[in-house]
């Protein structure tokens, strides 16, 4: 792709490196950036680069925020002791929009795939063992997506979480194994919440 200006070739390069951005879309955003009044453009940088600086995890669940401690593990009207376990940020979006949950998160930041390089040692695997030892704990829900990625760190969690006396259970699989938490639709998720299993019997479903 030909570019009259160093700038725009720039600018284009940049939008590219964004998933699912490539060269021609990258180049729409930008002149459409272009012909927006230059206290929009300026906004929208300040915007990211404010993101980009200030956001913050939250110390309990390492769910993104805007706080040390989130809205959601802060609120005295959620079950403290109901703990649902997710991959990331985008999967506590996704349940929080069924209505079907009250209790609180704990995102793991990805999920175990030897392929990829990704053990235990890189996900919020020890945060979540730390948090069940004040005992507050009553069970935790492995919301995963029904993966071999998925399945590999249910199975890796259920054997960390032997020694303590809690319920663990897996939301029901009306999701089709390799569906993602995030792209399944609301009504299919939250019944699949509220009808969870105990994980020791969804091996044999």
């Amino acid at each position: 792709m030909n570019f009259s200006s160093k700038l725009l070739e720039d600018a284009v390069a940049e939008f590219a490196k964004l998933p699912g951005v490539g060269q021609k879309t990258a180049l729409r955003l930008v002149l459409h950036l272009l012909n927006q009044d230059k206290e929009d453009v300026e906004k929208f940088s300040h915007t990211i680069s404010k993101l980009r600086n200030e956001i913050q995890f939250c110390r309990i669940c390492m769910n993104i925020s805007d706080h040390p401690v989130c809205q959601i593990c802060a609120s005295p009207r959620r079950d403290h002791s109901l703990i649902c376990v997710v991959e990331d940020t985008r999967d506590v979006m996704a349940i929080e929009n069924t209505n079907q949950y009250n209790g609180v998160y704990h995102v793991l930041g990805g999920l175990i795939s030897p392929m990829d390089g990704i053990g235990p040692s890189d996900l919020e695997v020890d945060s979540l063992v730390e948090r069940l030892k004040d005992g507050d704990t009553k069970e935790v829900i492995f919301a995963l997506s029904a993966t071999m990625e998925g399945d590999t760190t249910i199975f890796y969690l259920d054997k960390r979480l032997k020694s303590f006396d809690i319920t663990v259970s897996t939301i029901a699989r009306g999701i089709a194994f390799g569906g993602e938490i995030e792209y399944v639709d609301e009504i299919t998720l939250g019944r699949s919440i509220a009808t969870r299993v105990p994980y020791v019997n969804s091996l044999a479903k």
